[in-house]
């Protein structure tokens, strides 16, 4: 008996590395993001297949990953919304190698409890407050970011949050480097991760002390 594979991404393309960076607004309830992900290409393909649900994914481009030469390759996105995938669309095949996938997205800061979203509390002064926070188990980190969100797909990470001043930002690992833009805006970001799935990425911004 031949077992049904069509629920699952092909292994044609394999993520090695995540580079994220997210920009939640907390008024609002949207977040911005972008994506720099090197991946290993195992066989020529005309087309990246992903998971990515309820996000607008912007510029996507596929460059070669030998130290920046090379033309990028242009791709066009297709959605399938019921299977919660996104097809990235080359303007020409990629050979087999090393690549980095670049692509910008926006999403909404949800309150489903589920992906990245929005909750509240109420501070000791009474006051209502609101964080933005993930939970990705099982399958919900595609409605954060466009990602191989299968457990055996496993990558290291690299996430920058970028907060308003006076907000608190944590992820899975230790921050590594904080740069003011001047704006009332900090950049942070995290040491990478050791290879994992992705519903073990983690991150969230906040009033904390």
């Amino acid at each position: 008996m031949t077992e049904d594979l069509s629920h699952r991404l092909p292994r044609t393309v394999i993520p090695r590395h995540y580079r994220l960076r997210l920009e939640p607004d907390l008024e609002q309830a949207v977040f911005a993001g972008s994506a720099e992900i090197t991946v290993e290409v195992r066989e020529p393909t005309e087309r990246l297949l992903l998971n990515a649900l309820e996000l607008d994914i912007g510029q996507v481009r596929l460059h070669p990953d030998n130290g920046g030469g090379g033309t990028p390759i242009a791709a066009e996105v297709e959605y399938d919304e019921e299977a919660q995938r996104a097809a990235f669309l080359l303007a020409q095949p990629a050979a087999p190698g090393r690549w980095r996938l670049t692509c910008s997205f926006t999403g909404v800061l949800n309150d489903q409890l589920r992906g990245f979203y929005r909750s509240v509390f109420t501070d000791a002064d009474g006051r209502e407050q609101a964080i933005a926070t993930t939970q990705f188990e099982a399958t919900d980190a595609r409605r954060a970011f466009p990602c191989w969100d299968e457990p055996d797909f496993k990558a290291s990470f690299g996430v920058t949050l970028v907060i308003p001043e006076g907000l608190t930002a944590v992820s899975n690992e230790a921050e590594i480097g904080r740069r003011a833009l001047g704006d009332g805006r900090v950049e942070i970001t995290f040491a990478d991760t050791i290879p994992m799935s992705t519903y073990l990425a983690a991150f969230v911004v906040g009033p904390f002390a």
